[in-house]
């Protein structure tokens, strides 16, 4: 079964290899450009196949010199087929991966919304935290972080805080972000010295470009209110923030950071976008059986994923019982040894779900 799918995007890849050589098709740009994406991803897993059709040849060879006549080539042999068989198990596993179905999403680039739970004004403090941590993994990624809409407290934190994430793969490493994240330290402000538990969400979702979701103009109110700071403070004297309702959702969206009342209707209006395609693929999402939705994460936002706790310097990721003890350089971005086996997981668990 998986040879003969291999087989036939082997004959995909090299028919997008002839019309990529055909002068005629260089003449349109738009086609040109098709055609070479769909190669260059399908690239990989070509030479995955390649490498795995030479290992099995290789084997074939092995086995029948399994017949000859001389004991030692017959003892080289049996060694080269064991080593090939874990080889080929392996290549075998990798190709499995690859063929899994590519989200759509993961190439595109991301809003990251972090919101203050339950926990006060330390709550809000981890926001900021949260917020300059994944501005430090972005950093280290080479993504551009700008700033949608934020609500400051008077203390330096957050009660909430969105922006827009843009480079390649944004989406794709950081959709498993989405949650309830925990945290369990001592308030600067707590004189006691007691561990306080507070929490905050983060929510992840997909840019959505103009042809994913249609905003009909009809069906959105936009409100002007004048731009206030931390403790109310006005910090514009023209009423520029602006506040869209898209009314058959209820869903709300507000943005007071620019001077500019059009460049705050474009940022909401990117968010609101953002908001209404996660809307759209939880609706699909939901027409999926329940067995299938638990099989491969559901990515609720509604669960505790995470804790960090301070005084331990620890971090547990209850979804796949993973626990390190070196919070301190996670929270400077260092999110690999977090981020890949969440990936891993979630992988494996769609392969299992695909069998």
């Amino acid at each position: 079964m998986l040879l003969k799918k291999l087989e036939e995007v082997e004959i995909r890849f090299l028919k997008l290899e002839e019309s990529l050589s055909d002068s005629e098709v260089h003449k349109n740009p738009a086609a040109y450009q098709k055609l070479a994406k769909e190669h260059s991803g399908l690239a990989p897993l070509m030479a995955k196949y390649r490498r795995y059709k030479s290992l099995y040849n290789q084997e074939s060879e092995n086995k029948e010199l399994l017949e000859d006549p001389d004991p030692q080539i017959r003892e080289l042999a049996k060694s080269e087929i064991e080593s090939l068989k874990e080889q080929l198990s392996q290549i075998e596993e990798e190709i499995r991966l690859l063929l899994l179905p590519k989200d759509p999403n993961d190439e595109k680039n991301t809003f990251l919304e972090i919101r203050a739970g339950t926990g006060g004004e330390e709550a809000a403090l981890f926001v900021a935290d949260l917020f300059r941590m994944y501005s430090k993994l972005a950093e280290i990624m080479g993504w551009k972080v700008e700033i949608m809409s934020e609500h400051p407290t008077g203390m330096g934190g957050y009660k909430e805080i969105i922006a827009l994430i843009e480079g390649q793969g944004a989406y794709s490493k950081l959709k498993y972000e989405s949650g309830v994240h925990r945290v369990q330290r001592v308030p600067a402000t707590e004189a006691q010295g007691r561990l306080h538990t507070s929490a905050v969400t983060v929510a992840v979702l997909p840019e959505a470009e103009d042809v994913d979701i249609v905003i009909d103009p009809e069906e959105i109110r936009v409100d002007v209110f004048r731009s206030s700071g931390p403790g109310g403070q006005s910090v514009n004297t023209t009423d520029s923030a602006i506040r869209v309702t898209h009314l058959p959702t209820g869903l709300v969206v507000s943005c007071q950071d620019e001077k500019s009342q059009h460049k705050n209707k474009a940022k909401a209006l990117k968010v609101l976008r953002a908001r209404l395609l996660d809307l759209k693929v939880k609706e699909q999402q939901d027409k999926i059986s329940e067995d299938r939705k638990n099989q491969v994460g559901s990515g609720d936002r509604s669960e505790r994923i995470r804790t960090y706790n301070f005084p331990q310097n620890r971090l547990t990721d209850h979804r796949i019982g993973l626990t390190l003890y070196h919070l301190d350089t996670i929270m400077e971005g260092n999110l690999a040894e977090v981020i890949d086996p969440l990936t891993t997981h979630y992988q494996a668990e769609q392969l299992k779900a695909g069998q």
